[in-house]
């Protein structure tokens, strides 16, 4: 793990528009489509369903802003919202994950890849810090939710 693999700050949000407007307004951040649906994960209690769906600013720094998920426990903004984690590109999930157990973080959330090798993890540090690890494979798909800004009329358009 190195410092030059943070890729990205994640925001959990109730209020997904307004967030991502209030960025675009004060920062100047552009983005790029939601995207997401339901996921398999594996959770401390055990495997379930979320449906996660997040959008990455075309701006850098980059910011992934997330919907919230309801009684998920990670992604449930109802204990307040801010920046939820710091993501990182990993060339192995597995031994980065073992590497932060070592030093007292917990894995809140993991999700296997098609090859069942681990695809992302998030873990929490003993006084609260979160980083979500993600599998390098992942760079070249991810990258395409940030390739080009979303025109916002097109955008609105399409919801009504």
């Amino acid at each position: 793990m190195k410092a030059e693999d943070l890729f990205h700050l994640g925001i959990v949000t109730e209020t997904f528009e307004q967030t991502r407007d209030e960025l675009s307004s004060l920062f100047g951040y552009e983005w790029g489509p939601e995207v997401g649906g339901p996921i398999d994960v594996t959770l401390p209690s055990g495997d379930a369903t979320v449906d996660l769906r997040c959008a990455y600013s075309v701006t850098a720094p980059r910011v992934e802003i997330i919907r919230a998920v309801p009684q998920s426990t990670l992604w449930d903004a109802s204990r307040g919202q801010g920046i939820h984690h710091v993501g990182y590109w990993s060339d192995d999930v597995a031994a980065d994950s073992a590497e932060l157990a070592r030093h007292g973080y917990v894995t809140e959330a993991t999700r296997l890849g098609s090859d069942g090798i681990p695809f992302f993890s998030f873990q929490r540090s003993p006084w609260g810090f979160r980083i979500e690890l993600v599998s390098r494979t992942a760079k070249t798909g991810l990258e395409q939710c940030w390739a080009t800004p979303v025109a916002r009329e097109a955008e609105v358009g399409a919801k009504s």
